[in-house]
Formats: C-alpha cells, structure tokens, sequence
C-alpha cells in the first residue's frame, strides 16, 4: 500500500473522507457525540423522510442525546462513490443501521442509500454539510 507521500491530494482527499465515514460509524455506536460533531460543520443539515430538516449542530445534538437515551444504534455501509470537486464532495453510500432498544423490544433495522455532502474545512479537515438519507425500516423476516 502506498503511503501518504506517494498520494495525490485527490487521493490523500478520498482517503480522509473514507475515514471521516468510518469514524462517523464508530462514533455512532459508541454515543461518542463530541466526536460526531467534531465531523459537521456548523451549518449541517440533515434530511430524512417524513421529517422536517434537522439544521445545526445543535439539533443534531438534541436528537442523538435523546436515540441514546433509548437505543444502542449500530450502523454499517458500504461507499459505493465519492466525487470530489475541489473543496467540495459527495459521497453515496449502501448504509444499514440497527436499532436495538436498550430496556425492552425488537431490535429494527433500517437500510438504504444515503448521498452526503462534504465542506473542506479552513483548517484542511473535511466536515458533513448535507446529509439525506433514504433508509427504511427493513420488512422482519417470517420463518413458516
């Protein structure tokens, strides 16, 4: 495997942004939130179905406090394409995520496409400025 100084900055770039999802997944299960912040910028909007955006960290925060309050979410995907143009990028990817309540109750799961849209921060670090996820709950599987 090539080390960074072999790497173009299009590749050092798609490599940090590749990291940035995994940390977001590790970060997700973990209710790591000072860390799932430290990814967003600061005008972050989240899009889901059936919901009004969710726009800042702010709303994120209050949201996530409350999911872990309740359930342990442990997401997993798949990147299927990043694009990146300059100080700006797009990645979609195949995302699963398990939900599973801490107290009582099925565990669910919900999977589908997500498209996120990266900001290169002043600082060089890449941040989530859009994400729009299209999950939905995946239909229980009956033994006859």
């Amino acid at each position: 495997m090539a080390n960074s100084a072999n790497l173009t900055s299009l590749e050092q770039d798609e490599q940090a942004i590749r990291h940035l999802i995994a940390t977001w997944h590790t970060a997700t299960a973990n209710g790591d939130l000072p860390q799932l912040l430290n990814l967003m910028a600061e005008d972050v909007i989240f899009l889901v179905p059936g919901k009004p955006p969710m726009q800042g960290k702010e709303a994120f925060s209050a949201g996530f406090q409350q999911a872990i309050q309740h359930y342990c979410i442990e997401p997993s995907g798949e990147i299927k394409e990043i694009h990146i143009a300059e100080d700006w990028a797009y990645c979609w990817a195949d995302l699963s995520v398990s939900i599973t309540p801490l107290q009582t109750g099925s565990p669910m799961r919900r999977t589908g496409d997500v498209l996120t849209i990266l900001h290169k921060q002043a600082e060089g670090d890449w941040a989530i400025a859009r994400d729009a996820n299209l999950l939905v709950v995946e239909p229980s599987t009956v033994n006859e």
